[in-house]
């Protein structure tokens, strides 16, 4: 992608949520025009293939395919899911999230980014476009602020801070859930207490209620799979 990745950040709308026609809501509705399509012909929703191509040739065409990782700053962490860069200003964490926790299509992916940036809009994900990681997956480039924290935060703060926002726990805590969504991984290294005294979720796993979220989770998470 040509121009100063600065400049293209300056550029982005500083507003919590996505415009109507932002990038997060056009990708969302390619995603699940393919899906409907592949249902109609093959009677199947497994179609994640068939989206990351779609996708990635939209992004291509409309300038928002990141083809030089350089460009979204200093590499910073990799986790299960994201290839982290901290941005030359030091403002912002990009993230390369390669969508591991999608499964079968990326439907859940974009219900998930919006469903973040509701409960937790102190730190609010902007989807700014698409990419490669060091692996060659193609992968959502999400910006979020860098969050000064003073240290991590304890379980009991993060349980009651779910708790306020309305969440319980479920199976001794593996997850907490509020009947629309079920929310994994606010886990030590997810959660922050900010040097400004706020708790701040920066990388959970969030899936719709009632719809295999956790079967899914457990499948896929590294975490689960070392117990």
């Amino acid at each position: 992608m040509n121009g100063d990745y600065s400049e293209r950040l300056s550029q982005e709308s500083e507003c919590r949520n996505e415009e109507e026609y932002g990038i997060l809501e056009r990708a969302s509705a390619i995603a699940l025009g393919v899906l409907k399509e592949i249902e109609a012909l093959a009677g199947t929703t497994t179609c994640k293939s068939v989206q990351l191509v779609r996708l990635k040739k939209w992004a291509q065409e409309q300038g928002c395919w990141f083809c030089d990782r350089t460009q979204l700053g200093e590499f910073f962490d990799r986790g299960s899911e994201n290839e982290t860069y901290l941005s030359p200003d030091q403002n912002f964490i990009i993230k390369l999230n390669d969508f591991r926790y999608s499964d079968d299509n990326l439907t859940t992916f974009f219900e998930r980014i919006k469903a973040h940036n509701k409960y937790f809009d102190a730190c609010p994900y902007r989807m700014i476009g698409f990419g490669e990681n060091s692996d060659g997956k193609v992968c959502a480039v999400l910006v979020q602020r860098f969050v000064h924290s003073v240290r991590l935060a304890t379980n009991q703060e993060t349980h009651d801070e779910l708790i306020r926002l309305g969440f319980h726990p479920e199976d001794n805590g593996e997850y907490y859930t509020n009947g629309h969504h079920d929310i994994f991984d606010a886990v030590e290294g997810n959660v922050l207490m900010g040097d400004d005294g706020h708790i701040y979720f920066i990388d959970t796993i969030i899936y719709p209620s009632d719809t295999g979220g956790y079967e899914t989770y457990r499948s896929l998470s590294p975490r689960c799979s070392k117990k």
